[in-house]
């Protein structure tokens, strides 16, 4: 992305002391703004990966928005902001106002003025959350929960969570690859940027050329189009989820065929390096894009993820509340998001 892009992305997600107010892309967040995230998730797990509770949101009001259908990632954010004491309204976009002509910027002004502190927003229009939070509703922290083909950055930085507990090494030592549906995917995106971002040594797309945007090569990868050679000596294997309109189009013959190319069998994570990690964003569909003796193998980290995906949530509900707080002179500008987890400053807080 264009430099001045960038910028203007720092702009809209952080506040006057360079501290996240939203999270709406891994683009244009430094490495440093990525590993607080993920020391932040960290101290909301226990010793054995269980979650710890922390009434850091007590009193506040998170808004789940959901433009489009979703289980998982709404289920997450909604566990994530009870865990930390929220109150959690899941509205119905689906029979909103928007459908009755009320446009979408007068739904969203009528929700904050129902006292909301967070949007959490997901939308089949990819830049919607930039819109809403650098048009419409600034001083509400605007959670990006998937946008179109564009951005799923806490499925990334879960993702990212997953990867620095298990690999046993820094990202400069991984090689990762990310196999499927690269071109519409939202997930294979944000993985991407922050995988760059946090300094992977190489970073490998492995799809047919019907499932490769174009130009993909700029994003500093290295394509293969044959699945075998791909997968050779990575270090950590995240195979993504193909979408059933997909199969039977000019795109994807079928998912047999799909399977036999590109699926990722107990054989092929063999040629990976030893206990390559194995993840799936989810929902998988078994022996299409993945064997289910691999999906419940002993390198599956599958169900981690969706543990993970929690305290990643909860550290990016957190972070973002404080910088909204911060922007409006209710936090002093100094107060680092550890002294925030390890303290209950957020209660009382108005």
């Amino acid at each position: 992305m264009h430099l001045a892009a960038l910028h203007t992305l720092s702009q809209i997600q952080l506040n006057q002391y360079g501290n996240l107010r939203h999270f709406l892309s891994i683009e244009g967040l430094s490495q440093q703004h990525l590993i607080n995230i993920l020391e932040t998730a960290e101290t909301f797990l226990g010793e054995n990966g269980q979650i710890i509770n922390r009434p850091l949101l007590e009193g506040r009001t998170v808004m789940n928005l959901f433009f489009e259908p979703s289980t998982r990632t709404r289920t997450t954010f909604e566990v994530a902001a009870k865990r930390l004491s929220a109150n959690v309204l899941n509205i119905d976009m689906q029979q909103s106002s928007t459908k009755k002509g009320e446009t979408l910027r007068d739904t969203l002004w009528n929700l904050e003025a129902m006292a909301a502190d967070m949007f959490v927003i997901r939308h089949w229009a990819s830049g919607a959350a930039h819109f809403m939070a650098q048009s419409v509703c600034p001083d509400v922290a605007i959670i990006n929960g998937g946008d179109g083909r564009h951005s799923h950055p806490t499925q990334g930085m879960l993702d990212m969570l997953t990867i620095r507990r298990h690999a046993g090494k820094p990202f400069s030592e991984l090689t990762v690859a990310i196999i499927g549906d690269i071109k519409h995917s939202r997930v294979a995106r944000s993985d991407i940027e922050a995988l760059q971002t946090l300094g992977a040594r190489e970073i490998r797309v492995i799809a047919p050329k019907t499932l490769l945007p174009t130009g993909i090569e700029e994003f500093g990868v290295t394509v293969f189009e044959d699945m075998d050679k791909g997968v050779e000596g990575c270090d950590v294997l995240i195979a993504l989820r193909i979408q059933n309109e997909r199969i039977g189009s000019p795109l994807l013959a079928s998912s047999e065929e799909f399977y036999k190319l590109y699926g990722l069998s107990e054989a092929r994570v063999q040629r990976a390096a030893p206990n390559a990690l194995v993840m799936h964003p989810g929902p998988m569909n078994r022996g299409v894009e993945i064997a289910s003796n691999v999906a419940d193998g002993p390198q599956s980290l599958i169900l981690k993820q969706v543990n993970y995906g929690i305290a990643v949530r909860m550290a990016v509900l957190a972070l973002s509340m404080q910088g909204q707080l911060e922007a409006k002179g209710l936090l002093a500008n100094d107060l680092l998001a550890n002294d925030l987890i390890n303290s209950n400053l957020f209660n009382g807080l108005v």
